[in-house]
């Protein structure tokens, strides 16, 4: 066993340790961060709605894979029960209709091809399809909010949930959800990438007749900065829509943002909100290490040898800095990775956020081969 693959298997089971004894406090709920006892809140006393909602049911399907204890088995089916009530809310159905149901029905569906999680990841997958706007070719991100209609807002986010449309094509055998998912990745590619392989978060278009016509500074630093998760969702997004229509120029887009990324790694390894935010005060954001890890072996796959280890070694790096000096090992505390930060201008900063540890668990299952049984995207 090579020395990365060694790493990946002694983190693993260091992982499952721990969540043997979490998943022992935290049946029937849904996280998304910690209170200060650093125990898990049930997201679901607040929003059932919110766009985070099947990471768990994700970390469920990661952990029975990888130890065959039903409890996690068990639990993953009621994370999907409880996102029932998204799909009966027209108005909390919108983009991240992937992030919901590839982790947790589509997940469901590879396992066993259950027929009740097909009908509920089609249903999702059909909802995603009906936001799509024909003119400008995007998939519109958000409903509409204080009175403000938002059918002209795209993101770089939902790039990560074109796999639920590519799912649905194959297994429908109906290209109009790849066609779709296509014709938007195309729209990203061209309008939200910008030549030094920097992102932008928010897209701006005209509904009625679909130009673009400029972007907005979102979640990162401001306008014509660099968001790292978004940098994160470019390069993990591209690749998965490669995969699906193996259309070069997405593997080159990839690694463009990929290498701008790489590049701007800081000397300590840890990945900050922004790469182009001030100095001081100098704010983590740890999720976006753990997506861009993912994405990076994802991306390593499918390059040629010369390149496969550049962005293996950078996703390596990545998750070693974060095993070492990110992660919380302590078995009475919930979250593994701990400084996490939604955006920039916000009031809290550096805290655990549920996708960072699934992203965590699934970068570490493609480095030691572990994840040839669960692969939702």
């Amino acid at each position: 066993m090579e020395n990365y693959q060694e790493f990946a298997q002694n983190t693993l089971t260091k992982v499952t340790t721990k969540m043997a004894a979490v998943i022992k406090r935290n049946t029937g709920i849904i996280p998304y961060t910690t209170d200060d006892q650093h125990h898990f809140i049930n997201v679901l006393q607040k929003d059932p709605f919110w766009w985070t909602n099947g990471f768990w049911g994700g970390i469920m399907w990661e952990l029975y894979h990888l130890t065959g204890d039903d409890i996690y088995h068990q639990q993953a089916l009621a994370v999907e029960d409880k996102l029932d009530a998204n799909l009966m809310s027209a108005d909390h159905l919108d983009h991240d209709n992937g992030f919901k149901w590839l982790l947790t029905s589509v997940a469901h569906f590879q396992d066993d091809h259950s027929e009740q999680a097909h009908n509920r990841a089609l249903l999702a997958a059909n909802n995603m399809a009906g936001r799509f706007n024909l003119a400008g070719h995007y998939f519109r991100a958000w409903n509409d909010e204080d009175g403000r209609n938002r059918a002209d807002l795209a993101i770089i986010d939902c790039l990560m949930n074109l796999p639920l449309l590519y799912w649905a094509s194959e297994t429908e055998k109906d290209p109009r959800f790849k066609q779709m998912a296509y014709a938007h990745a195309l729209t990203t590619q061209k309008e939200m990438v910008r030549p030094d392989g920097s992102v932008k978060h928010i897209g701006v278009f005209n509904p009625e007749n679909g130009d673009y016509l400029h972007s907005q500074g979102g979640q990162g630093y401001g306008h014509g900065s660099s968001w790292t998760r978004g940098q994160a969702w470019g390069i993990y997004g591209f690749t998965l829509s490669y995969t699906y229509t193996h259309d070069a120029s997405f593997l080159a887009t990839a690694q463009r943002i990929a290498n701008y990324f790489i590049a701007n790694i800081p000397t300590n390894g840890h990945i900050p909100i922004d790469f182009r935010q001030p100095a001081d005060p100098w704010l983590e954001d740890a999720s976006a290490a753990t997506i861009a890890a993912s994405g990076l072996l994802a991306l390593a796959d499918q390059v040629d040898t010369a390149d496969k280890a550049i962005y293996r070694d950078a996703a390596i790096r990545l998750l070693k800095t974060l095993a070492d000096s990110g992660t919380d090992w302590n078995e009475n505390h919930d979250a593994f990775i701990t400084h996490c930060s939604a955006e920039y201008h916000e009031d809290q900063h550096e805290y655990p956020i549920i996708y960072a540890d699934y992203f965590f668990i699934e970068a570490l299952m493609k480095l030691a081969d572990k994840d040839t049984a669960f692969n939702p995207w």
